[in-house]
């Protein structure tokens, strides 16, 4: 049947595609983006706590897929919102949180049970969006077009028949055949957002899906790709290549992207964390030659690079000191050009000012 994208797209076609995906194009791009991102994976190896690089990274991530979608914050807002004990957060900013929040229990949910199933999908969507909604129920679902408002694709409608498409998507991602996993995860984030099983927060929830196939195949440890900046960057293009597969079945040009995505941003991240590193060292041999030797240790070093802001009640609930002598601790790094405070409601919060400009960096 002919695709008609005011008519609901129940003809989508199951999984695997009918055409031949692993091109040579393809192949040899994905030779790239797997070496890239077999070099990020390493960083752990030579990072001895990579963990505390996940929070700052992660967020960038939740803000530029939230921006994707047009929910807009400031890294400051998010960071501070992020740190700061206060119930005056900005909508916006709440959902990006809450995209952070979904992608870290995923993650979680995969380490206990390695399954990637329709209930995670409905887990990170739910958290997402802050509801008990699951699949997609009524009629009327459609993507329009920002700028004109016309209808350029109708999902598939029906309870059931999206529940079947998402049962072959569950086999596809699980099934040892031959597919290069990358090449696969483009396959299956195409396929995801023609579903569209949800009412809201798809975009959103296949991003994650990207990121949490990654950690499920084995091909980053820690979800700290920073994939969503490449989309953002070229977001028509983005869109403009999902509605190719589906109107002419132009499968080739989609993997290259998503590939040239992974690659070009396996290589940032890679980089940025590099960057976070040297800062890391820098900072710790400045304490380590201003600050009296009670003061400096390598577990306050690591809290101040957990993301920019830090607040005394982390030093308290890391055992580094008792709320006084934090406090003292926290001053003392200020007064050596480190930290930074600001009040923030009733709360003094220090910005790693270096790591703030850091991250915020294009």
């Amino acid at each position: 049947m002919k695709f008609d994208p005011q008519q609901p797209y129940n003809d989508l076609p199951l999984l695997p595609p009918k055409v031949e995906v692993e091109t040579r194009s393809v192949l040899k791009k994905a030779i790239d983006a797997s070496r890239s991102l077999a070099e990020l994976k390493g960083l752990g190896q030579i990072i001895p706590t990579q963990a505390l690089l996940v929070d700052s990274l992660i967020l960038q991530e939740a803000k530029a897929s939230s921006e994707i979608e047009n929910i807009i914050t400031t890294n400051d807002a998010l960071y501070k919102a992020f740190t700061a004990s206060t119930s005056r957060i900005d909508p916006a900013t709440k959902e990006v949180l809450r995209y952070r929040e979904a992608l870290w229990e995923g993650y979680r949910q995969l380490k206990k049970s390695p399954v990637m199933s329709t209930n995670l999908f409905i887990k990170i969507v739910q958290i997402i969006r802050q509801n008990r909604a699951g699949i997609r129920n009524t009629p009327g679902t459609a993507v329009v077009n920002d700028t004109t408002g016309q209808v350029v694709y109708t999902p598939p409608e029906g309870e059931n028949i999206i529940r079947e498409k998402l049962k072959n998507l569950e086999e596809i991602i699980h099934a040892k055949d031959d597919m290069v996993p990358l090449v696969k995860m483009a396959v299956i984030h195409y396929q995801f957002e023609a579903i569209h099983p949800f009412s809201d927060g798809n975009g959103r929830t296949g991003r994650i899906i990207n990121i949490l196939y990654l950690t499920f195949t084995g091909l980053l440890d820690l979800p700290v790709l920073y994939l969503s900046k490449a989309i953002i960057e070229r977001k028509s293009e983005y869109y403009r290549l999902l509605r190719e597969v589906t109107e002419k079945q132009k499968w080739e040009p989609w993997i290259l992207f998503m590939l040239e995505a992974v690659e070009e941003t396996a290589e940032f991240t890679r980089k940025r964390i590099l960057a976070v590193r040297d800062l890391m060292e820098e900072t710790t041999q400045k304490a380590k030659r201003e600050l009296p030797r009670r003061v400096y240790s390598k577990e306050l070093m690591e809290i101040l690079f957990r993301q920019p802001y830090c607040k005394i009640a982390f030093l308290v609930e890391a055992g580094i000191a008792e709320r006084k002598t934090a406090a003292e601790y926290l001053k003392a790094l200020e007064e050596i050009g480190i930290l930074r405070s600001q009040k923030v409601g009733k709360e003094n919060l220090y910005l790693n000012w270096r790591l703030y400009e850091l991250l915020a960096g294009k």
